[in-house]
């Protein structure tokens, strides 16, 4: 097995994921009683690096772009809304369709687990 560090808050590390790790994650939260529930609570790889890019905002932000500089997808942020693991944050008058999103403690809980 490969040595896993995890990744600083300065952004100098690739932060991955993977279905396994995904499935050990969600296990040990206890966040499903069976498989078929648990299908539902696993994040996806986009969901996982978008509330772990949260981590190191002033109080949890998280972001409105991407690191390619495109806007994030608003289907996703509405999936980790639905789940509980971002919350809104404000409303931005200049842009009233730009979701602004901070980590809930169940995002944080998600995004910082091995």
């Amino acid at each position: 097995m490969r040595d896993r560090r995890p990744a600083s808050s300065e952004g100098d590390a690739a932060v991955l994921a993977d279905l396994d790790s995904a499935y050990l994650q969600a296990r040990s939260l206890d966040v499903a009683v069976n498989d078929n529930d648990l299908a539902v609570d696993i994040p996806s790889l986009d969901e996982l690096l978008y509330l772990r890019r949260g981590l190191a905002q002033p109080g949890g932000k998280l972001p409105l772009f991407d690191l390619d500089g495109q806007q994030i997808n608003a289907a996703l942020v509405r999936r980790c809304l639905g789940r509980g693991w971002a919350a809104p944050w404000f409303n931005n008058p200049l842009k009233p369709d730009w979701l602004v999103c901070k980590l809930t403690d169940a995002g944080r809980r998600l995004a910082t687990a091995p």
